[in-house]
C-alpha cells in the first residue's frame, strides 16, 4: 500500500484504543486490509470502518494511560499485565527509530512469540497482517499488543516423540483426533474441570478482565497444558519450512470445514497467516520456533473447547479435498468468487471478509486447490 493514500491513513489512525469492553480486540484495521485486498473501493472501506467504530463503541486511546513506563530494562517484566499498552507502543516506536525495522523484529520477536495466543491471537493477527502490507504503525501496535496481552503457550514443554508415523501435519491432527475419539470422556472432563476452576491460586493469577470471557478458557489451558499438546511432531524438524506452512494451512482448513463457521477455528486460520508473515522476518531457527509455538498454541486453543473434531470427519474431508483442484479457475473467479466477495463486502461480521481474503490468497497460491474456495463461503454468523 502506498503512503498517504486513504487506506494507509486508516491503518495509521491511532484515535482508538486497541481493545474495547475490557478484553475485546479492535478489528477495524484487519478488516481494512482484507477489504482492500479483495478489491473493495475506498468508499466501501471507509463506510465499513465507520460502521465498525459505531457498532463497537471504541474508546479513545488517550483515555487509557499506561500505569508503568516501559524501558529496555523492564520491557519483559510487564508481559500480560494489561496495564501499559501506550508505553509499550512508545517503547517499540523508539526502538524502531534506533534499530530500524529488521533489527527491531529480530531482537524482540523471539521473546514475544511464545505469547502469540494471548488475546485470542489478535495481537499476532494485528502484527502479522500489518507486516503483510508493510505498515509501520500496525507493526508497532502489534508488538505492543503482544507484550500487553502476552500469555505463554510454554513451548519449552515440548518433548520429542520416540517414534511416529506422522510424516505430514494432517497425520498429526488425525492422530490427536483419534486420541480424543478413544478417550473423549477423560479429555472432555479434564478440560471442563480445569476451566471451571476459578478459585485456585493459579486461577487467581489470571487477569480479572478475562474471568468472564471466552479467553478465560484458553488462558487456563495455555497455563496448564496437556501431554498430548506437547508431543513435538517429527515433521517440524524433518521437512522444509515452506512445506510445513503449506500443510498447516491445508490442515487447519480441514479442521475449519469439519466445524464450518466456528468462530474459534477461524481465528486459527487468520492467525496462521499472521504467524507465517511474522516468521518470514526471522532467521531459519526462529522460523522453526514460530512453527513450534503455533502448533502448541493452536492445540491449546482447540483443547479449550473441551472437544475435538472427529477423526472420521477429518479423514473424509482430507480424502475429498487432498488432490481436488479447480480446473476452470478463470470462470470461477468471474462467478463464484465474485459472489463470495460481494457477500463479504455486505457483511456486518468483520471476520468474514478476513476469511475470504485469506482463502482466496491460498486458492491462488496453491494452484487453485478447491478446499480454499469452499471454505471461503463458510461464513461465521
Amino acid at each position: 500500500m502506498q503512503q498517504n493514500n486513504p487506506i494507509e491513513e486508516l491503518l495509521n489512525d491511532r484515535s482508538y484504543y486497541i481493545e474495547y469492553s475490557k478484553y475485546a480486540t479492535n478489528h477495524a484495521k484487519h478488516a481494512v486490509i482484507a477489504l482492500a485486498g479483495l478489491g473493495a473501493d475506498t468508499e466501501i472501506i471507509k463506510a465499513y470502518h465507520k460502521a465498525y467504530i459505531t457498532k463497537t463503541d471504541l474508546i479513545s486511546e488517550a483515555t487509557k494511560p499506561s500505569i508503568n513506563s516501559i524501558t529496555e530494562n523492564n520491557w519483559k517484566d510487564y508481559f500480560g499485565h494489561r496495564t501499559s499498552y501506550a508505553s509499550y507502543y512508545n517503547f517499540f516506536d523508539q526502538q524502531e527509530k534506533e534499530l530500524g525495522r529488521d533489527q527491531l523484529l529480530k531482537k524482540y520477536l523471539p521473546e514475544l512469540l511464545p505469547g502469540w495466543a494471548g488475546s485470542l491471537a489478535h495481537a499476532t493477527i494485528h502484527l502479522g497482517w500489518g507486516l503483510s502490507v508493510n505498515n509501520r504503525c500496525m507493526m508497532i501496535e502489534g508488538l505492543a499488543y503482544m507484550a500487553y496481552s502476552f500469555i505463554s503457550c510454554q513451548p519449552e514443554c515440548l518433548f520429542k516423540k520416540q517414534s511416529s508415523n506422522e510424516k505430514f501435519v494432517i497425520d498429526s491432527i488425525l492422530n490427536i483426533a483419534e486420541k480424543w475419539d478413544n478417550n473423549f470422556e477423560e479429555l472432555h472432563n479434564w478440560a471442563e474441570s480445569l476451566i471451571s476452576d476459578k478459585t485456585s491460586a493459579a486461577a487467581q493469577k489470571i487477569h480479572p478482565d478475562l474471568k468472564n470471557s471466552l479467553q478465560y478458557r484458553i488462558v487456563k489451558v495455555l497455563n496448564e497444558g496437556h501431554p498430548i499438546i506437547y508431543e513435538e511432531p517429527l515433521w517440524i524438524m524433518q521437512q522444509k519450512i515452506s512445506l510445513s506452512w503449506e500443510q498447516l494451512y491445508y490442515t487447519m482448513t480441514i479442521v475449519y470445514l469439519s466445524q464450518p463457521g466456528d468462530f474459534i477455528i477461524l481465528h486459527l486460520l487468520t492467525s496462521l497467516y499472521a504467524m507465517e508473515k511474522i516468521a518470514n522476518e526471522l532467521p531459519i531457527e526462529q522460523q522453526l520456533f514460530a512453527i513450534k509455538n503455533y502448533w502448541v498454541g493452536m492445540l491449546c486453543i482447540l483443547f479449550s473447547k473441551a472437544n475435538f473434531p472427529k477423526r472420521m470427519d477429518l479423514e473424509n474431508l482430507h480424502k475429498k479435498y487432498e488432490n481436488l483442484y479447480d480446473s476452470k479457475w478463470e470462470n470461477l473467479e468471474k462467478t463464484e468468487w465474485t459472489e463470495i466477495i460481494a457477500r463479504a463486502f455486505k457483511e456486518n461480521e468483520e471476520h468474514n471478509p478476513k476469511l475470504v481474503y485469506i482463502m482466496q490468497y491460498l486458492w491462488k497460491r496453491t494452484g487453485y486447490l478447491s478446499i480454499y474456495r469452499v471454505a471461503a463461503a463458510s461464513f461465521i454468523s
